[in-house]
């Protein structure tokens, strides 16, 4: 990393997404049970999502799994977003594809791996249950294309949003200096 160079702080994860989608809370009229659709299918694909929130900016990636090949595409696309004249420290789990020393790490990225079991930690998870609960839940797919299109879509949402992304990711105890 280069002197004078400025510090982003950017969030990793990725989620599940597919036919077998969990439940989410809807409004209903007292003593009634709204109806949601289920699908007992398992087709299903990964949405690789990283962001930072200080500047409000995300990078997606939508693969058919969670593997190295996928990190190191993400790892990839991450690095193209990152500001120009800066240097990402790039906050993640510690799933076997993130921690594996076949990944070639971006020059302008550094990656901290979070303690173990503490997904609270990670902002991210918050940004997939907002994605969930207002773009992908309650719905049926009818192919695996459709999944990888809400996928896309739903990101490419997120992406559009710098002020959700902002406020859903940011950690005042992350950011002191920024």
């Amino acid at each position: 990393m280069g002197e004078g160079k400025t510090i982003e702080i950017w969030w990793q994860d990725e989620a599940r997404l597919g036919q077998r989608n969990g439940r989410v809370r809807l409004w209903a009229r007292r003593g009634t049970r709204p109806r949601q659709p289920a699908d007992q299918r398992y087709k299903n694909a990964y949405l690789l999502g990283a962001v930072c929130p200080a500047r409000g900016v995300g990078a997606g990636l939508m693969m058919p799994k969670a593997d190295t090949y996928a990190m190191q595409a993400h790892l990839d696309e991450i690095s193209l977003h990152v500001a120009n004249n800066a240097h990402a420290v790039l906050l993640m789990d510690r799933a076997g594809w993130h921690t594996t020393e076949k990944l070639k790490v971006p020059d302008n990225i550094t990656i901290i791996l979070l303690p173990s079991r503490a997904p609270e930690l990670n902002p991210v998870e918050n940004i997939w249950q907002y994605m969930r609960d207002n773009w992908l839940s309650t719905r049926v797919f009818e192919t695996y294309e459709d999944i990888l299109d809400a996928g896309c879509a739903a990101s490419n949402k997120l992406i559009a949003n710098p002020e959700t992304i902002t406020s859903i990711g940011m950690r005042k105890w992350a950011n002191i200096s920024q």
